[in-house]
């Protein structure tokens, strides 16, 4: 099974992000390598959500091209998209379906409800993976 590999500082990073940005949702992209069933968070790009939505968000299209020439420059893949849900669980809408099918990676999710983290890869259906927090 897959597992995503997050330090502590990156998730408390991400729950930052997540609490500037209420009440609406917010995003980042995640890069790093993936080795095996490992993907292994090396750095968080925050982006901005141009829906200042409560519950969808859309990363512009020059914050992806942006995000995926630093991601190429620092020799690293986009292995993730974050986003939070502000007033809910941290499981997948049926947008975050829909668009998972289009953005195969893995898709971390934090509840502004309860402050959990949790990660989800698309395969034949939807699938929770464990979340490995590393200390450094």
């Amino acid at each position: 099974m897959q597992e995503i590999i997050i330090t502590e500082s990156q998730k408390k990073t991400l729950s930052n992000h997540a609490d500037n940005e209420k009440p609406n949702e917010s995003c980042a992209m995640l890069f790093g390598m993936t080795s095996g069933k490992k993907n292994i968070v090396k750095e968080v790009f925050l982006t901005k959500n141009i829906d200042e939505s409560p519950v969808n968000f859309t990363i512009s299209n020059e914050q992806l091209i942006q995000a995926y020439n630093a991601a190429e420059e620092k020799k690293m893949e986009v292995i993730g998209i974050f986003h939070s849900h502000p007033n809910s669980e941290a499981y997948p809408s049926d947008t975050d379906k829909k668009f998972m099918h289009s953005n195969p990676v893995t898709w971390l999710i934090y509840s502004g409800l309860t402050s959990d983290f949790k990660a989800y890869v698309l395969e034949l259906d939807i699938l929770e993976i464990p979340i490995r927090v590393q200390k450094l």
